[in-house]
């Protein structure tokens, strides 16, 4: 026995073990969070309950069955709530019941004595909408301009898929007239009063310069009206055909199509059916853009603005971390000051990374920033260019954040090349630069990929930096458009880590946003994974590629 603890073998099988626990954990946590997320899309059965209150009122309720739980009826009685004798504990039900125009809330519990009937018809309807969240009910009738169709479901469901995807035409007609056209109108009517501004400030303003600008803005005007007209009609087109529906109150209520977003019968579906529903409401959920307070809808925004983030982040870092390490390690002399700089280049990786969002806000923002505006946007006083958050500035501080972890792992890659390499190259009449241009750095770019790598997984993760230097709840463009320069590094984005907290802590309606976090979650995982498997590869073929140079 004190042989195998003096073996050390006890160690290794404690390592291991605690290795396999943290994975076991590891995956338990993102299995949850995966079931949680990804079950949210999953098209539930609807339910028509009959409640039936102690004081005789009877009332209906059509919802889906988000939670079970029970309750003490101690708890029930101390509320005033009539519970009868001898029951200790009463089932309940959390049911998401939508209409939110007509409910108070449009989650509520209901309890399990007070349920008479409950019934899954297969008639019951569900209509997403780009408001006010669901809508269920019956089918009644349908309204294309000044016909009326009625009968039964199956009457009605085909005219009415075929109306909304007539109206989704519409919608996307619209949305292109007004991103491109009137989007680019609005853009050089922006630039033309800049430059106007530019030369008053500069006393170039001559009367021709003012008639030319008027020149222009009328002839900017008049095709803005052209496209305004057009971008009316096909709105006035979109709202010309309505869906009536029986809500759970008994009353018809007319759904304007244009609010609406998808149709389903998830009691009619069959299991294929589902699956389909299902896949099609998380590709929705990637490339759509957030509703309701980010509490509906897609996460492309947030999506898009993570990804390029850390993408210029990683275009910022890498060059700047690995010239400080070849410096460190190949130029600089050994001695007391680079000593001084690796210790602080080690302890800047463990400042909290609030600090480095203050000093971002700080320095880059209001110094760097507001002294380009006041160099080469004048114009633009008082509205701050440069001098306002934004994603250029997020991805700075987060390049000074993740710099120590790039610095000190290609340093240790340049540590493991052999001196003899070096040498070799030299007597073979290599400058020391040709050297390093074509030996060293190629050896070392898998441990440049390495730091690389630890650098998006830290980067892509942090939120309290981004609060305050770009990071918005909403972003209403994305910082790449068709509008020269085209790519917009000023203006503010989305972030999916900021995107669950937004959802998390501040979202008004806390039972409908509890899904969408373990879904935003589950995707800022795979968004993470999926850039760090993408360095891992290139990392393993740059190895490959120069394994044989190791020997």
């Amino acid at each position: 026995m004190g042989n195998w603890y003096k073996s050390g073998s006890p160690w290794i099988w404690l390592t291991s073990g605690a290795v396999s626990l943290s994975l076991i954990a590891v995956i338990g946590l993102l299995s949850l969070i995966a079931w949680r997320g990804l079950t949210y899309f999953w098209p539930a059965t609807i339910y028509h309950f009959e409640l039936t209150h102690p004081d005789g009122v009877i009332e209906q309720v059509i919802g889906e069955v988000y939670e079970k739980d029970t309750i003490a009826a101690q708890r029930l009685r101390d509320n005033g709530t009539f519970v009868a004798a001898g029951v200790e504990e009463v089932g309940s039900l959390l049911v998401k019941t939508g209409n939110r125009e007509y409910v108070e809330l449009d989650f509520r519990w209901l309890l399990s004595p007070s349920i008479t009937a409950k019934v899954a018809h297969p008639d019951l309807a569900v209509f997403e909408r780009n408001k006010n969240g669901n809508f269920y009910g019956y089918i009644d009738s349908l309204n294309l301009g000044s016909q009326v169709v009625t009968g039964d479901v199956a009457t009605i469901r085909p005219q009415l898929l075929v109306a909304m995807e007539r109206v989704d035409q519409l919608k996307a007609k619209a949305l292109t007239l007004q991103n491109n056209e009137i989007s680019s109108i609005n853009y050089q009517l922006e630039k033309i009063r800049l430059a106007q501004r530019k030369l008053e400030i500069e006393n170039k303003l001559t009367s021709q310069a003012i008639a030319s600008f008027e020149q222009q803005r009328l002839t900017l005007n008049e095709q803005y009206l052209i496209h305004e007209k057009s971008l009316f009609a096909i709105r006035n087109e979109m709202t010309r055909d309505s869906v009536v529906v029986r809500d759970m109150r008994g009353e018809k209520v007319s759904l304007n199509l244009s609010s609406l977003l998808d149709l389903h019968l998830p009691n009619q579906m069959s299991l294929v059916e589902k699956v389909l529903h299902w896949l099609a409401a998380m590709a929705s959920f990637v490339v759509d853009d957030p509703r309701e307070a980010n509490t509906e809808g897609g996460v492309f925004p947030a999506i898009f603005g993570t990804i390029f983030m850390v993408m210029l982040m990683a275009v910022i870092v890498t060059p700047f971390g690995v010239i400080a390490a070849i410096y460190l390690h190949e130029y600089a002399k050994k001695g007391v000051v680079t000593k001084f700089v690796r210790v602080a280049v080690i302890n800047l990786a463990g400042v909290p990374s609030v600090v480095y969002g203050v000093f971002g806000l700080g320095f880059f923002v209001y110094i760097l920033g507001g002294s380009i505006d006041e160099l080469l946007y004048p114009e633009a006083a008082p509205s701050p260019v440069f001098g306002s958050p934004g994603v250029l500035w997020s991805a700075l501080t987060l390049a000074i954040l993740t710099l120590p972890v790039v610095i000190v792992s290609t340093e240790e890659g340049l540590s493991r090349i052999p001196m003899s390499l070096r040498q070799g190259s030299l007597a073979l009449g290599a400058t020391k630069s040709e050297t390093l241009w074509k030996v060293i750095i190629p050896m070392a770019s898998p441990a440049i990929m390495t730091g690389l790598i630890l650098a998006v997984a830290r980067a892509a993760g942090e939120v309290a930096p981004l609060m305050l230097v770009g990071v918005v709840k909403m972003a209403p463009t994305l910082p790449i458009d068709g509008n020269f320069p085209f790519i917009h590094l000023e203006r503010k984005f989305m972030h999916l880590g900021f995107h669950i907290y937004d959802v998390g802590f501040q979202s008004p309606n806390v039972e409908a946003a509890r899904p969408l976090v373990f879904a935003s979650s589950f995707l800022l995982v795979t968004v993470i994974v999926g850039l760090n498997m993408t360095a891992i590869g290139i990392r393993n073929y740059l190895r490959e590629k120069y394994r044989s140079l190791e020997h």
